[in-house]
């Protein structure tokens, strides 16, 4: 008897079929994962503006601008994030009065990231308002909003 080495081409078809369908499973969800991956910079961007903003708005009743509160958003000065961040706050000097919702931070994605279209900062995927509480008693309120939602699920309960 002949002794036969190797593989047959029916092997080998087989084994590229299998990479074939792993790979068209894998790259889908390596694409996803680094896309969420980008987004994960926004929340806790927007988690440190609103504790800045918290203890700005105890300490002198009024909501401030970025450079009142302290705050510095990340990259700012480099190009280092995915994203632009801008303080689109309506201020005189520096502060707004408590009342209604004042737009304290947006975040703009400079890339397309999977479904999430790429923005501006006039027209932003990520943001957060603040405004005076229902109660009236000088308290502030955050509502983050984003249209990204499947990139950042629990984005919108920042400040909550």
């Amino acid at each position: 008897m002949k002794n036969k080495k190797g593989f047959t081409l029916i092997e080998l078809m087989v084994v590229v079929v299998i990479i074939g369908i792993l790979a068209a499973v894998a790259v889908p969800k390596l694409f996803g994962m680094i896309a969420k991956s980008k987004a994960s910079e926004v929340g806790p961007a927007a988690g440190t503006y609103v504790k800045m903003q918290q203890a700005y708005v105890s300490e002198a009743m009024a909501i401030g601008n970025w450079k009142i509160i302290g705050y510095k958003a990340p990259g700012q000065g480099d190009e280092t994030t995915n994203f632009k961040y801008a303080d689109n706050g309506s201020y005189t000097e520096n502060t707004a009065a408590i009342a209604g919702p004042v737009v304290g931070l947006v975040a703009a994605n400079k890339a397309k990231l999977n479904d999430c279209a790429q923005s501006t900062t006039s027209d932003p995927n990520w943001s957060v308002s603040v405004a005076e509480t229902s109660s009236g008693s000088g308290e502030v309120g955050f509502s983050a909003t984003t249209k990204c939602t499947e990139l950042t699920p629990t984005f919108e309960t920042i400040g909550k």
